[in-house]
């Protein structure tokens, strides 16, 4: 039956419902891909570090490339989200491969959410952000060192502006949320946002 006559044939009152039924579906169901929950794993999964996906191998490097999709409100009440920020925090911290930021391209999930060590802030803890943007760049620019996780055993400079206003998603409220930063808080946004738009900093 072709989709014009199921809806001569079903009265008014039931398509109303039935696209109801559906748009709730659609709100249930998770973002994240089964190829990315099974990467994210179950809760108890949680202290567990994450594999780095890396420039070394050419599968992994054009995942890299891929610009990453936005996380909705949906996403912020599922466990899986959870179990991400907890296992993407172990790996960021552990002591193999340590870093000051971290982004979710670069453990193989396509969405726009990193989490950032807030040097500018008593006692520099990681902060998570959601579908976080650049909104302003300031004037001054410098040539810095970086590296990346992405990227192991190199180094290279790059210039980078010393401030930004940058945006995101509140997590709880999901009201877009502004903030300046500056100095080298403000490099590790940008270089971590630039994974989010698949871009790496030897490119």
């Amino acid at each position: 039956m072709s989709g014009n006559n199921l809806r001569d044939f079903l009265p008014l009152t039931m398509q109303k419902i039935l696209t109801s039924l559906l748009l709730l579906l659609a709100v249930a169901c998770s973002n994240f891909s089964s190829i990315e929950k099974h990467r994210i794993g179950k809760p108890d999964d949680w202290e567990k570090i994450m594999p780095l996906f890396t420039n070394r191998v050419p599968e992994e490097l054009r995942f890299l490339h891929l610009k990453a999709g936005p996380l909705y409100r949906r996403d912020m009440k599922k466990h899986t989200y959870e179990t991400l920020k907890s296992r993407m925090l172990a790996t960021v911290r552990d002591t193999t491969n340590t870093g000051v930021g971290l982004a979710a391209p670069q453990v193989g999930i396509s969405k726009q959410l990193i989490t950032v060590q807030r040097l500018d802030k008593e006692g520099e803890p990681f902060e998570f952000y959601v579908n976080p943007v650049i909104e302003t760049y300031g004037e001054e620019k410098k040539w810095g060192w970086e590296g990346c996780l992405s990227v192991p055993g190199e180094r290279d400079t790059v210039l980078r502006s010393t401030q930004l206003v940058i945006a995101y998603r509140d997590q709880d409220s999901w009201q877009i949320v502004r903030d300046t930063v500056s100095g080298f808080t403000a490099i590790i946004f940008q270089h971590e946002i630039d994974h989010l738009n698949g871009k790496l900093y030897i490119d």
